[in-house]
């Protein structure tokens, strides 16, 4: 069996083809910026992955709230155009084949389950840090969406002085702080913030610690209302190699503040970057065509 897939993000759409349990890649292609090219790319390399590889379906990652049910991608997302209207049935009509769709996130959590960090574990969350903070739950081995298709937006939580999650628990708004408050010249990233504070910038560590404190109640509030096996911790500041222990230490600090507390959230580094989405789709076509 031979599966088409798409990733479709807001800068290139992705393309690959998984066969026998494996990934084989193709040339991605800049995200086009209407409907009309956006059907005639993609139907173009799914007819071509017909004819080469012999595709018998085709699974699709997506950013937005994928309703599974409706077929409608809801919210918005740097593709505008792919939101708000029943965009399943337009893909089956132009591919003429079995088609599934799940969002980005989750499908970077099921990769990060089937074999990746969380390999094995039927109860994971994902916790995707970028310029916001959002996610995926995955609850005995399936993604869990929610009533309202909220499943693993954590962003949204609130932290102190309702601050959401998203706005204290990046190191894109750690940085942001930081150069609104001190002005320098040449304004600082947030790597560039997190190698200051490493070189013992006292103003960089006060925005590193609550950017790590941030996402460390998070995750122990998580922990105790969802109980996941572990996190998975991805996005590009997943990178960095300093991030894991650092972050290990704020979540024990958290914990140990809550005396009654028996456990200490386990966090792991993802294992698939650029090319999880692609995998996460392969294992979401396999769970809604082959559970049976």
């Amino acid at each position: 069996m031979a599966i088409g897939l798409i990733d479709i993000g807001g800068t290139t759409i992705k393309f690959g083809c998984w066969i026998k349990g494996q990934l084989i890649t193709d040339q991605a292609v800049a995200t086009p910026a209407n409907l009309t090219a956006f059907y005639q790319i993609l139907t173009a390399k799914i007819t071509a992955m017909k004819q080469q590889y012999g595709i018998t379906g085709v699974s699709i990652s997506s950013p937005g709230a994928v309703n599974q049910q409706t077929g409608i991608i809801g919210s918005f997302s740097a593709v505008p155009y792919i939101h708000n209207f029943d965009i399943l049935s337009e893909f089956k009509q132009r591919f003429q084949l079995p088609v599934a769709i799940e969002n980005d996130a989750n499908c970077a959590a099921l990769a990060e389950a089937a074999d990746g960090a969380a390999k094995g574990l039927a109860n994971v969350v994902l916790l995707a840090v970028g310029t916001g903070v959002g996610g995926a739950i995955i609850l005995n081995g399936k993604i869990h969406h929610g009533s309202h298709l909220l499943g693993g937006e954590f962003g949204f939580m609130l932290h102190e002085n309702n601050r959401t999650v998203s706005t204290m628990g990046t190191l894109v708004n750690a940085a942001k702080r930081y150069n609104q408050r001190f002005k320098p010249e040449q304004p600082l990233t947030g790597k560039q913030l997190y190698a200051a504070a490493q070189t013992g910038n006292s103003a960089a560590k006060k925005e590193l610690q609550v950017f790590f404190t941030t996402l460390a109640k998070a995750i122990f509030n998580i922990q105790y209302c969802i109980d996941p096996n572990c996190f998975v911790i991805s996005g590009g500041v997943s990178a960095n190699p300093a991030l894991l222990p650092d972050l290990q230490t704020a979540i024990k600090q958290v914990t140990k503040s809550v005396k009654i507390a028996p456990l200490t959230p386990k966090i792991c580094i993802a294992h698939y970057q650029a090319e999880a989405n692609l995998r996460g789709a392969a294992v979401n076509y396999s769970q809604q065509f082959h559970a049976n």
